[in-house]
């Protein structure tokens, strides 16, 4: 024990006079948070809107009034006149406007006769988010102006309450599991996996070897030391980003140990994994050429970003088998969801797992000799 405990004091002590490695494994997903979570789901506003009014009709006033209200109040798009068709889908195509409403003529007219007269509606789709802003505000309008004055002694319509059961999830809290998941990933990833070739490649482990020390404490002691230092980037990560995000939940008692727990599960679970993939390379240049191919194969199919449930079968699969995938279940359901120990037992179980089996595999696989 006191030859493992010497590898990981030795480890840690290059850790921390390295203040440079130790900030720059933390600002990328620091960044990741800030930016990502301010430059993503925020609420569509300032879009243009085209108006073609071949009508200039009574219930064409109104339809204008009512996107004039939009403008003003919510603000998600403004109205600019058109006179023809042509120039605002032409406007629309190139870009120098979002969208184009036409009312047709006889507008008015076939209101009042009731024959279901139809506006078109020019949208760029090829930015969906925009697009289908839009196309919900003016879809409320219509409803508005569809509705009866007289409303008829029985219900025709079924009505939808919808209950959240959370308050109101901005694009950063959203985020912050990921960020926090990636962050021990790249800790593990710069502290472990490359500083772990980079001393094979310098001869530090040739100097191990002629101590008595085994390889199952070589083995423990570099991989405990990548652990801690994975887990301590996800405790600063957590407590810095659910200050940044607004969450107070982090300092509940329970909620504390709920995160102590599933940190230290994450941290055992990347570090197996990145040693049982490092465990024979010996070029230092390997582990910076995967960095990129790992972190696309596993953090995008872990559902942090798009749910998994709308993955065809094969990204699902790698899902299953992702540890990204129950690390950030499991910090969505505490710092989301406060679901407590119940909510994140398997994630826990999973993880704890994989860590474990993943430093089995990898410690018989561990060369001793150069």
């Amino acid at each position: 024990m006191n030859r493992m405990f010497a590898i990981i004091e030795r480890e840690m002590r290059r850790f921390f006079r390295s203040p440079t490695l130790m900030v720059m494994s933390l600002m990328m997903p620091l960044l990741m948070l800030v930016i990502m979570g301010n430059a993503f789901g925020g609420k569509i506003v300032g879009e243009r809107v085209a108006v073609v009014d071949y009508d200039h009709g009574p219930e064409a006033v109104k339809l204008r009034e009512a996107f004039g209200s939009i403008a003003v109040n919510i603000k998600t798009f403004t109205t600019i006149e058109y006179t023809s068709e042509v120039q605002a889908r032409e406007d629309v195509r190139t870009g120098k406007i979002d969208a184009a409403v036409v009312i047709p003529a006889q507008y008015s007219r076939r209101v009042y006769a009731q024959e279901a007269p139809r506006i078109g509606l020019v949208v760029d789709n090829t930015d969906p988010f925009s697009s289908g802003s839009i196309e919900a505000e003016m879809q409320l309008v219509v409803t508005a102006l569809t509705a009866p004055v007289i409303q008829p002694r029985l219900a025709s319509q079924i009505a939808l309450e919808i209950v959240e059961l959370y308050p109101y999830v901005n694009y950063m809290k959203f985020l912050l599991p990921a960020v926090i998941a990636m962050s021990m990933y790249i800790s593990v990833m710069i502290g472990g996996g490359m500083l772990y070739i980079d001393d094979k490649a310098r001869g530090v482990h040739e100097g191990y070897l002629v101590t008595p020390i085994t390889k199952l404490e070589l083995v423990f002691g570099m991989n405990l030391a990548g652990a801690i230092k994975a887990t301590l980037a996800g405790i600063s990560l957590t407590v810095i980003g659910s200050l940044m995000a607004g969450l107070g939940i982090i300092f509940h008692p329970q909620v504390l140990v709920e995160l102590l727990c599933l940190i230290l599960a994450s941290s055992i679970a990347f570090n197996g994994m990145m040693f049982l993939l490092m465990v024979r390379v010996d070029d230092p240049l390997v582990p910076r050429a995967m960095f990129g191919v790992l972190n696309t194969l596993l953090f995008y199919p872990s559902g942090a970003m798009y749910p998994v449930a709308s993955f065809p079968a094969w990204l699902r699969a790698i899902a299953v088998v992702d540890p990204f995938t129950y690390v950030i279940h499991g910090f969505k359901a505490i710092i989301l969801k406060d679901g407590g120990f119940a909510a994140i037992q398997f994630d826990l179980l999973f993880l704890f797992v994989f860590g474990i089996t993943t430093l089995l595999i990898a410690t018989p696989l561990f060369k001793r000799t150069l």
